[in-house]
Parts: structure tokens; sequence; C-alpha cells
């Protein structure tokens, strides 16, 4: 006869072990039958239906080390949940050990030096409000809510990347907590290899617990939305333009239908239109000739372009901050035909929803002049990130039909594809991490993992096996 056995991860940790880790914690420990784990086991997507067995909220980097130590003890599977915005999912899992960064927001400012040091659960706009009160700021995520431990690990392409670079291009240090449980700073003085690989190599080295980020003088800046038909030759002309422009101006710009904002008429509510979000750093004045170019393409739809507090630009993305299921997929191209744009266009025409839309990021600017080995984010050569998306709100909601729409229009697009960034990829299985990683680099990657995770402890991640 046949004996059923199960192992301790089907069973979860044991009373005794939670007992001893929650007696070693500053923060909390949080198990399914204590107040608040339905929310904290939670991410941004609404579709993702995951129970951990043990959420730590941790006060300090030797909580997340005693976690840490813990999941590898107990060989229970560890995810880690900085803003919760993985695409597919990771930061929370199954019967597994669930870090929640999330209280973990300090954000100090050093106006003398010009630089911020910010705890691995703030996001984006955490560290906006507080930067820009003396005049400073950082290029961050798209939304508010964007956490800046998977921004930053992964790259970090943000509002003002053609003037300032990606968010690790002003990364000066790093506290992290590796596999065995003990906290290191990577800096360009210490642990120089890992300080390489956390910069666009996702999660897959440990756990970070602070950043300190060089930050710019931006105070106002020329930002708002610029909404304009979407027709072939507004957008030929949009995209021939966007990654040859004055690096001072960045844009973030989708197809999609006009949405019911204030600033929107509402006879134009729907209609198909190029959202073009710009961000302009430097002098208003040149802010304004480098945008003339886009507000020339053709008669606005909308037109908001004003001088702003750099903050203030995440109003314009605050629906993105809401719970959502997602379809995505996203590539980087280096060029983009007349072909391409006509499947778009063609593509609107049978969108599932509202919000459903293809982004157009034109690059280029600083974030391409740094040296593709310098980091493990290696695509600094691309014009383009392009990202057919859907969202929806409704937990109830069928998904397949905003699967096949972003599936079909993936597969006529494609050829296109130079690259993908590793913060805007699902679940898409090995190939995908492959892209996101040019072979030397997936090679260098590979070789730090060994050093600092060799059992792929830090497996919930676009991972990067030490035996590859």
């Amino acid at each position: 006869m046949t004996i059923a056995t199960t192992t301790q991860q089907d069973q979860g940790p044991e009373v005794a072990d939670l007992g001893t880790l929650r007696s070693r914690l500053d923060g909390r420990l949080i198990t399914p039958d204590v107040e608040g784990y339905e929310e904290r086991r939670k991410v941004q997507d609404i579709t993702v239906d995951r129970r951990p067995s043990v959420i730590v909220q941790p006060a300090n980097a030797a909580d997340v080390a005693e976690a840490v130590r813990f999941a590898r003890s107990t060989g229970l599977p560890l995810a880690v949940r900085s803003g919760g915005h993985s695409l597919a999912g990771f930061g929370t899992v199954d019967g597994g050990v669930m870090i929640d960064l999330s209280t973990m927001k300090s954000v100090t400012v050093d106006p003398e030096r010009k630089t911020a040091r910010v705890g691995a659960g703030a996001t984006s706009a955490d560290l906006a409000g507080p930067a820009h009160a003396y005049g400073l700021a950082l290029s961050t995520g798209d939304t508010a809510s964007v956490g800046l431990g998977g921004l930053t690990t992964g790259g970090g392409i943000g509002w003002m990347a053609r003037k300032y670079g990606l968010t690790i291009d002003n990364l000066l240090s790093a506290q992290v907590v590796t596999a065995d449980g003990e906290v290191v700073t990577a800096s360009p003085d210490e642990h120089q290899d890992l300080f390489w690989a956390i910069r666009g190599g996702g999660g897959n080295f440990g756990v970070i617990t602070e950043f300190e980020y060089r930050l710019a003088p931006v105070g106002q800046v020329l930002g708002g939305a610029l909404l304009l038909p979407a027709t072939f030759d507004v957008i030929r002309g949009y995209l021939d333009y966007a990654p040859d422009a004055p690096d001072g101006l960045t844009c973030i710009s989708s197809i999609i239908q006009a949405p019911p904002a204030p600033f929107v008429p509402e006879e134009r509510v729907g209609e198909v239109v190029l959202m073009i979000l710009a961000v302009w750093a430097g002098d208003t004045e040149e802010g304004e000739r480098a945008i003339a170019p886009l507000r020339a393409l053709a008669e606005p739809v909308a037109d908001t372009i004003s001088p702003i507090p750099y903050p203030v630009i995440y109003e314009y993305t605050q629906e993105a901050t809401a719970p959502f299921g997602v379809a995505l997929r996203s590539m980087f191209a280096k060029e983009i035909s007349d072909a391409d744009i006509e499947t778009i266009l063609h593509a609107m025409d049978g969108a599932p929803g509202p919000v459903s839309f293809v982004e157009l990021r034109g690059l280029g600017g600083a974030m391409n002049r740094i040296d593709a080995d310098a980091t493990a984010f290696a695509h600094r050569d691309k014009r383009y990130m392009v990202s057919i998306i859907d969202l929806w709100d409704d937990p109830a909601e069928d998904p397949a039909p905003h699967h096949a729409w972003v599936g079909s229009l993936w597969g006529q697009i494609k050829h296109a594809a130079s690259g993908v960034y590793v913060n805007f990829v699902g679940e898409e299985g090995e190939g995908r991490i492959r892209d996101a990683y040019p072979p030397a680099t997936h090679q260098r990657l590979a070789e730090v993992k060994r050093t600092y995770d060799p059992t792929n402890l830090f497996r919930l991640n676009q991972n990067v096996s030490p035996e590859a």
C-alpha cells in the first residue's frame, strides 16, 4: 500500500517556529488568523489570489534578515512585496513566507548633498513630495503607487529618464539582505559585483532594505497631457520626434480612448487619441520650444501642459493606482514601421474595453549614454518601448477577451522586438527573461547569483538561475 506523506512546505510552518520568529521581530508577524491578513496578502493585480502561510512586516533590516533565515531554514518559498506592481504577482505566494516591505517607508532628504535615503517600501509618491520640498526630484515610476524597490531593481524608466537617466543611474548605494541573512552594503566601493547586478537584475540577489539616491535639481516642470487625434500622420510624427527630442523632454504616450477626465471635452470622450503625458525638466521657455513640434502635429483634443510641481504629474495616472487585472506584452524596438502603426490603429477598433491601449515611449537621451555593461540594464541603445496593455477592475470579469486582444496584436508586431524591459514582463517563461538580458549580461548575472544565492532562495522573480 502507498502511504501519503506531506512536506513541511505543504504543512506550513510549525507553531513553535512561528513563536520563535515572532519573538525576534521588531515588526509584525501576520498569519491567516490575524486581523489584516486578507488585505496584506494582496498585490496590485486583482486576478492574483495567493495565500502565504506567514507575512512578515519588518521594521528594519534585522527583521528582514530574520525572515530570510526563517524561510531558508524551513524550506518555505519566499516572496518579497514592495509596491505590489509585479506583473507576474511575485509579491505574494501560496503556502510560503511573504516579506511585506510596505511599512519601511522612511525618506530622509539631504538637501546639501542632494541625496535621499529611502526605505524599500516607499513608493514613487512617498519620495516625490519630500524631495520636492527642497526643489529636488528623482526620475521615478509611472504612477504614485509604484514601489521604489521593484522599480529600481528592474532599471527604472521614469518621468525624466531622457534628462537624468534611469532610476538606477542615480543609485549611490543600497543596503541588501543576502540569502544567508547577512546585511551588506552594495556600492561602487563595496560588493561591486552585487551593486552592478541589483541595478537591473531584479530581486534575484537579495532583499534591498534601503536605497541611497542622487537627486536632481527639479522644482517646477513643464508637464501635463496633450491629446491629439490618433491618425497615422500624428503617430508617425510623434515617433519620429520623441527619441531625438531635446533631453529635457520625456513622454509616456498611449493610443487610447479619450478618458472621461475633467480636461477632455465631453463630446470627445471615447474617441481614439494619442495621449501624450509629457514632462520637461529645465528652462520653461526651452520646454515650450521642445513641445511645440508635438502641438503642431494636429489640432489638440485637449492640452493641459503647463508649469507644475513635479509631483503633480502623478495626478494624470491616479486611476492606475487602484487594483486591476492586466493583460500586457511589451518590447523594446529600434524602429517602428509604417505598417506597424497601421496594424496598431486597426487593432484599436476591436479593443475590448475603454482601458485597452498601446503605450509608445520614446527613449534616447541620458539613459542611452551609459555604457551597456555598466549596469545589468543593458538595453541602452533602444529608441522605443512599446507595450500593449489592457486593464479591467472587476474581479468577476472574464479575462479571456483582454488576453486575446493583447495576444493577437502582440503576434502582429513582435517582429520588431529588440529585447524587453524586465519590469514589464509577466509569467512568460525563460525565453522572455533571456530577452530582458543579452547573453553576456545574463551570464554575468548568473555568476553573481552563484556567489550570493547559490540555492536560488530568491526565485520568485524574473529568475536568473545560478545554474544558468
